[in-house]
């Protein structure tokens, strides 16, 4: 069964949009010359099947964080369409889904419900969360005195537990120690070996392989390639 699906999917952005004034903005749209856009993505098209892990690779720009954030559903492409199956939880942006003013507690359930939990099955997992993402008492405290690492922590610990058909992280792991590295690391290798998808962003190229069996490589919005991880990793850094 296909989980996620992209058909000729194209994803552009105004450049240099956050210093135009809105008229500005309206007018360079409605003109549509093309020379303020530039693609992230364009025409690219894959499928990830149930129990398939994925990595993406490719160099700064080229796409690979607007590819996940349009399987997450955070934005929708310009053209073509994707499909997704399935529960998704995604590890995208450090305190993505969280509220700075709110505890670790209040967190954790307004976080599994933006994955889809119901509040009685966040109850029933909630020592889980808690115990794996190990922040001690700072569960009680306000999300604005975490520290980067303890807000992945937790981050981390709602997304493994809610139990996703699909995971999808960006470089975000890099943030933690490395003994809560490998505890997570541990976490995936068990998360995929029970058939569950993941798709994963890395610039590490040894990353990739390790935990993927495909990977696909992006190049200034392009698929350059998609096929076992060896022979596009070996492509890539070629």
């Amino acid at each position: 069964m296909s989980l996620i699906q992209f058909e000729q999917v194209s994803k552009a952005f105004l450049r240099s949009s956050s210093r135009m004034l809105l008229r500005g903005i309206l007018v360079e749209r409605f003109r549509n010359n093309g020379r303020s856009q530039f693609y992230a993505l364009k025409n690219v098209s894959f499928t990830i099947h149930e129990g398939e892990t994925v990595g993406v690779i490719g160099r700064n720009g080229a796409g690979k964080s607007t590819l996940l954030s349009l399987v997450a559903g955070i934005s929708y492409p310009d053209a073509g369409k994707v499909t997704v199956q399935g529960r998704v939880a995604a590890l995208l942006e450090l305190g993505s889904g969280f509220h700075p003013d709110l505890t670790g507690v209040e967190n954790v359930f307004l976080n599994a419900s933006l994955l889809g939990l119901s509040r009685a099955k966040t109850i029933e997992k909630f020592e889980q969360i808690r115990e794996f993402a190990d922040i001690g008492d700072f569960i009680h405290e306000p999300l604005r005195t975490y520290s980067s690492g303890m807000i992945m922590r937790l981050a981390f610990s709602v997304a493994i537990h809610v139990d996703p058909a699909f995971l999808i992280i960006d470089e975000v792991l890099a943030v933690g120690d490395v003994a809560f590295q490998a505890k997570c690391y541990e976490k995936i290798t068990q998360f995929k070996n029970s058939g569950k998808g993941l798709l994963i962003v890395s610039h590490a190229g040894k990353t990739v392989q390790q935990l993927c069996d495909r990977a696909i490589w992006l190049d200034h919005g392009t698929l350059m390639m998609d096929g076992p991880t060896e022979e596009v990793v070996a492509a890539y850094t070629a």
